[in-house]
């Protein structure tokens, strides 16, 4: 099994499984390793457009440049991680691809697999190319959005919004912008669920509820008890990003729900288990 981006709120928990499962994996790391060592597990340090990529029987390709804002001010390098490499790892193994909510326009939200794609910035369309390219050689796609988890680098949203309030500081969230946010953890679950499955789905959605940036920090602040008055609304059109964002990317996940066990679409599972990762987190800081 070849899993990329195993250094990600996502990667690393799916690794954790699959050598629990008993699988042998070839993860790949961008920059470093994370500090595992197991009889089962060999680790490539590299850029996916570059290195050699290790033979496997199947790949979970979950390495992206997820940053949107970024990706609109560096396109050439967001190209290079979301197009290129992903075409040069679906050319060589049959691949799972963790896409994103960001392929749809978000005209409208709670959208199915078989809905058409518009994405609005450029990241959203690197991440539709990635899926063109994976679907034409036979592979999978599992969309998903907001994906958040304790992870140690890059802070997920609910990170950043638990920490401010901790400190006692006021939380902008935005209230007119949709998605379904998800935790690393049961999409982690979910995904290794789906090697089980022998007839998958080409297209499959996995994520949360529907929630706004608002109504998902209230949840956050109520799941630590830490003070919901300090989180403020704010409308997109306050809001200076580099990248447009769709207004609401939500995302149907019924098919998802009935094929699977994983409870991605609890959000008070999925809180609690954030909140076991978070006070983890801190009693050890």
């Amino acid at each position: 099994m070849l899993l990329t981006g195993a250094a990600g709120f996502l990667g690393r928990r799916l690794l954790a499984l699959l050598l629990e499962r008993g699988f042998d994996v070839a993860a790949v790391f961008h920059r470093r390793a994370v500090d595992v060592r197991h009889p089962r597990l060999s680790v490539v340090v590299g850029d996916l457009a570059e290195v050699e990529i290790p033979r496997a029987d199947l790949a979970i390709h979950a390495a992206a440049a997820t940053d949107v804002d970024a990706c609109e001010v560096d396109r050439a390098s967001c190209w290079r991680s979301n197009v290129l490499a992903t075409r040069r790892v679906a050319s060589r193994l049959p691949t799972i691809y963790i896409s994103t909510d960001y392929v749809f326009p978000g005209d409208r939200g709670l959208y199915r697999e078989d809905d058409l794609p518009g994405p609005v910035n450029f990241y959203g369309l690197t991440k539709l190319l990635g899926e063109e390219a994976v679907l034409a050689r036979g592979g999978w796609v599992v969309r998903t959005s907001g994906v958040y988890g304790v992870a140690g680098g890059k802070k997920s949203f609910p990170e950043a919004v638990a920490e401010r309030l901790g400190r006692g500081e006021p939380v902008a969230a935005v209230v007119d912008q949709w998605y379904s946010p998800t935790y690393a953890g049961h999409l982690a679950e979910a995904v290794a669920e789906l090697l089980e499955v022998g007839d998958r789905p080409q297209v499959l959605h996995v994520a949360g509820p529907r929630l706004s940036r608002l109504e998902f920090a209230v949840a956050v602040a109520e799941a630590l008890r830490l003070p919901r008055d300090l989180v403020k609304p704010v409308r997109m059109a306050e809001v200076r990003w580099a990248a447009r964002r769709p207004r609401d990317s939500s995302l149907d996940a019924s098919t998802a729900r009935r094929l699977l066990r994983a409870p991605f679409w609890d959000l008070s599972a999925a809180l609690e288990r954030f909140k076991e990762e978070w006070s983890t987190r801190h009693a050890s800081a």
